[in-house]
């Protein structure tokens, strides 16, 4: 890999991560484009998602603070409330983790399935965006703690453990998971984000104690410069993402991603 090479996709993980897009299924299509070949380049992976991870910690910080504090006050209170429910819905994702790696890491391999997964989330964020327009005046009156109940976190969990599939937008998915299951706009945003966290550095820190990332043939500037950019950009998509999802609709995102899987179809697919 070249260092602009590392360069483009750092910035197209950074963007798309947040954006509800699929960062998965960008990156295979800017390796397509770009003749960058999709094996051996785990080492990059990770370092481009603990990129967004750390843009997302940065972004999050005085939440993420405000939630330790009060995990360690040793009570039920709104703070342990909230970490139990993003506890709950990573139970989904760890699942398909456990058992289903290799089938899903098989599916990176298909231009087809990126591009059939980017028109299924063109789907979800345009009837999320009806549902969300609906009023539900019975969930007003009896709102659920934090904004999220622990059927609706668990829910969100499902559609997180879907997104694992390439083409298919994890902060799209879980975000219009929730906002059809009734969560507001404003705690959807912030839950979608802080939920994955653990997830991703799990998944880092295994692959570097499994040995996996031994193997990379990527150099320390590719892996520095894919890890800056992919960083820079993660922060400015983050605080876009949140204001986008609090007051603007997702339907253009839906149209950008059914018309990006219809090229991908007619024009990468093999």
């Amino acid at each position: 890999m070249e260092w602009f090479e590392a360069i483009i996709l750092g910035l197209v993980q950074g963007l798309t991560e947040f954006l509800p897009v699929s960062s998965s299924g960008h990156l295979a299509i800017g390796r397509e484009l770009l003749g960058v070949e999709a094996s051996g380049d785990l080492a990059f992976e990770v370092a481009v998602h603990a990129a967004t991870v750390l843009a997302t910690i940065v972004v999050f910080w005085k939440e993420i603070v405000r939630l330790l504090r009060g995990l360690f006050r040793f009570s039920l209170n709104d703070e342990t409330d909230y970490i139990l429910k993003i506890c709950l819905s990573m139970v989904p994702v760890f699942i398909v983790g456990v058992f289903f790696k290799d089938s899903v890491e098989a599916l990176f391999e298909s231009m087809t399935v990126v591009g059939l997964a980017l028109i299924v989330t063109s789907l979800l964020l345009f009837f999320s965006d009806l549902a969300s327009g609906r009023k539900a005046p019975a969930q007003e009156k009896t709102p659920a703690r934090n904004g999220i109940s622990w059927l609706q976190a668990l829910i969100v969990g499902v559609g997180q453990a879907f997104a694992v599939i390439p083409g298919l937008s994890r902060s799209g998915t879980t975000i219009s998971t929730g906002l059809i299951c009734g969560v507001k706009r404003e705690a959807m945003a912030q839950f979608s984000f802080l939920m994955v966290l653990v997830p991703i550095l799990g998944e880092a820190f295994l692959d570097v104690v499994g040995g996996d990332m031994a193997a990379s043939s990527i150099g320390v500037l590719p892996l520095l410069l894919g890890f800056i950019s992919a960083f820079a950009s993660g922060l400015l998509a983050c605080k876009a993402m949140i204001t986008l999802v609090r007051r603007a609709k997702l339907k253009w995102f839906a149209l950008y991603c059914a018309l990006m899987g219809l090229f991908v179809l007619f024009f990468l697919a093999k």
